[in-house]
């Protein structure tokens, strides 16, 4: 226990001694997202409106009683975005960049924080454009607004652990992008996004509410749009979640990376 705890203090260490080249990795892969495309970062506004508008004509027959719908599902895709391109881009993190790990000493991990970090700068801004959405068609913007950068950090925190299990586990085993895949089509519908909770039966609700997704895009949704302060369940379910899976995710990348110049 005191020598991992070692590890993780000297790693901490090592990512602030890093900092400039990992603000420099992060603006890179930025730049690199939108470089090829001819309106640039408005894809990243563009696309999710243009999901959104699609599942609403889909859905909206079926869940016209809810109010606020539309704006309901855009937070959900919002929320459900940063952690779709964060886990799905950081995937590819370690293999990519095959030449700084195998030629160059760095942190191994300062290549999947730079990774996160872009897709967290990218979901803060497609947020901050959906502030004056949500006026628009609610007519009213709630105080508890001011708490998303908080929540979001904390958001940052959860998809980070899983990011860095998935690009230590896609070097040995290049399948995984294509299982991943799958495994984010199914949490999508595994998540409140389209539909409402009042569609869940009340029996399976406690063990649906356990998915930290869910708790994330409620808790989004009730900051930005109802003003409805987390419950406590929520903040120990995400709490609980987001530090379990950091843990798992930077143990299991430091037991790997030992071997990543070997396996690229």
């Amino acid at each position: 226990m005191a020598r991992n705890y070692n590890i993780y203090r000297r790693q901490i260490f090592e990512m602030w001694t890093y900092r400039e080249l990992i603000w420099n990795l992060t603006i890179t892969d930025l730049k690199n997202k939108y470089q090829n495309t001819s309106i640039g970062f408005l894809w990243s506004i563009l696309s999710p409106f243009l999901l959104a508008i699609v599942l609403y004509l889909v859905f909206r027959n079926l869940f016209q009683q809810e109010e606020d719908f539309a704006i309901y599902l855009l937070v959900g895709i919002m929320t459900w975005r940063f952690f779709n391109n964060g886990t799905m881009s950081s995937l590819y993190t370690i293999v990519s960049k095959a030449s700084l790990v195998t030629k160059v000493y760095i942190p191994r991990q300062i290549l999947v924080l730079a990774t996160v970090l872009s897709s967290l700068i990218s979901s803060m801004l497609e947020f901050l454009i959906l502030v004056p959405i949500i006026f628009v068609l609610t007519g009213s913007i709630p105080v508890t607004i001011i708490l998303v950068p908080s929540l979001l950090l904390l958001y940052f925190w959860f998809i980070l652990g899983v990011a860095f299990f998935l690009s230590a586990s896609y070097v040995y085993f290049r399948d995984l992008n294509q299982i991943w895949e799958v495994m984010l089509t199914i949490l999508f519908f595994l998540c409140p996004i389209v539909y409402p909770l009042s569609i869940i039966n009340p029996a399976l609700l406690p063990y649906y509410m356990l998915n930290p997704l869910t708790r994330f895009i409620i808790m989004f949704r009730g900051l930005m749009v109802t003003g409805d302060l987390p419950s406590t369940s929520s903040i120990v379910v995400v709490l609980g979640s987001g530090t379990l899976i950091f843990l798992l995710g930077i143990f299991t990348f430091n037991r790997l990376q030992r071997r990543f110049a070997e396996a690229l």
